[in-house]
């Protein structure tokens, strides 16, 4: 297994945990052995991401020192958050539009799956405004934000506290050191979690296919295959355009973080890459202070595969049950979803959480997301890859926006990429 590198060995625990999912469908046993070392992966990956997101802030913000290159940099950033996830809407309308994946459909044919848990928690937040979020950014007691994982309120903070510690000068040269220390050590428990992966991929796909099967895709194949291709077109087309636009080639971008896709496919969380993206993000060129804010921020605010989905999803539920939907109404769900996608951000199950909240605003009735439920972890496999591309390559941008990009570093960085695969 040494030989292989990280995405052979992924992949093969992808494969093995198909496998055994399907020849051990229906059976217990395979949720009662397999799902605590999916558990263990996912738990150590989590234990890890607040500690490396305050560490590089603060190090990456004490670097900068200057509230008003922060502040600029933070508004830019939101624009381009906005601007791209609502491209990924309006794409995802037009796929549904021209593809009516879900006319035709047969409810009969379907199972139904129990959504209770997020039906529990939509009506948490039926009253959470756009407004709330940014309340909520400030957070009253930061140990238990840390303890919560509240990453905007993390975020907040951190960056608060690298611009004091920048600010008492020689004086905070210890502290700096100190999270400069924590980063390294963070990441270096990174890379031997990684080790770990595919175990934890194995177990976790395993799990899943045992118990929805293999044949609970058939009666909606046509979603799952409209989905993907939309996912497909907007990394290769509309990513590929803004990454072009940015000077990168959206091929070798993608060949960069191949390990990482893999990775967040195989478990169908963001989460599990978002070290070491950030690690690889650096080294192709962006700096720590651009890196360390923009991808954790982008966490909740720049979820393209979760917006794009949204969109399709309403649009087959609508087709499905037989209800029109005029532009007027196409127009109503695109701004609704411009604003639930962000206002809740951070909710376990976001993506169906905000179908909920949403599908009421135009006249489809919630309970059709029972249908499609059994399917949700085979299309949360594909929009958390495309949530993971669209985060790296904002990234990116925003250091080429600041003029901060380190051409040189990228494609030195790219060359040894390219040399090893």
């Amino acid at each position: 297994m040494k030989k292989l590198g990280l995405a052979w060995q992924i992949l093969i625990g992808l494969a093995v945990g198909i496998a055994v999912g399907a020849v051990f469908y229906g059976n217990p046993a395979v949720s009662t052995y397999l799902q605590p070392i999916g558990d263990i992966f996912i738990h150590l990956i989590k234990m890890i991401v607040v500690p490396i997101v305050v560490a590089s802030i603060v190090v990456g913000v004490a670097g900068v020192g200057d509230i008003k290159k922060l502040g600029k940099l933070g508004g830019k950033t939101i624009l381009y958050f906005e601007i791209i996830t609502t491209i990924a809407i309006v794409v995802g309308l037009l796929v549904a539009n021209v593809s009516h994946p879900g006319t035709g459909v047969d409810m009969k044919q379907l199972k139904k799956t129990d959504i209770s848990t997020y039906v529990s928690t939509t009506e948490q937040v039926q009253h959470h405004s756009f407004a709330d979020t940014f309340v909520n950014i400030v957070p009253t007691n930061i140990i238990d934000s840390l303890a919560k994982g509240n990453m905007l309120a993390i975020i907040f903070f951190s960056v608060l506290f690298g611009l004091g510690v920048a600010a008492i000068g020689e004086r905070g040269k210890p502290v700096l050191h100190f999270f400069q220390g924590v980063a390294d050590a963070m990441f270096y428990i990174t890379n031997q979690i990684m080790k770990f992966a595919p175990f934890g991929v194995f177990a976790l796909i395993g799990v899943t296919v045992s118990k929805f099967g293999v044949g609970s895709l058939i009666p909606l194949g046509k979603l799952v295959v409209v989905v993907y291709g939309a996912m497909f077109f907007f990394v290769i087309v509309v990513l590929g355009i803004v990454a072009k636009l940015a000077g990168v080639n959206i091929f070798h971008f993608i060949k960069i973080l191949k390990d990482e896709l893999i990775l967040a496919y195989s478990t169908a969380s963001s989460e599990t890459v978002l070290p070491k993206i950030m690690e690889k993000m650096e080294k192709f060129g962006c700096p720590k202070a651009i890196t360390s804010f923009v991808i954790p921020t982008g966490y909740s605010f720049n979820l393209d595969g979760s917006t794009l989905y949204q969109a399709i999803a309403a649009m087959f539920l609508a087709q499905m049950y037989g209800i029109d939907m005029p532009i007027s109404q196409q127009i109503t769900l695109l701004l609704v979803l411009m604003l639930t996608s962000k206002g809740i951000a951070g909710v376990p199950g976001v993506s169906f959480v905000v179908l909920l909240a949403t599908l009421g605003s135009v006249g489809v009735p919630a309970e059709g997301l029972a249908f499609i439920a059994g399917i949700d972890r085979i299309l949360d496999m594909a929009r958390t890859a495309v949530n993971v591309v669209g985060n790296s390559l904002a990234a990116v941008v925003m250091s080429k926006w600041e003029g901060e990009y380190n051409e040189t570093q990228g494609q030195e960085y790219l060359r040894e990429v390219q040399k090893a695969s």
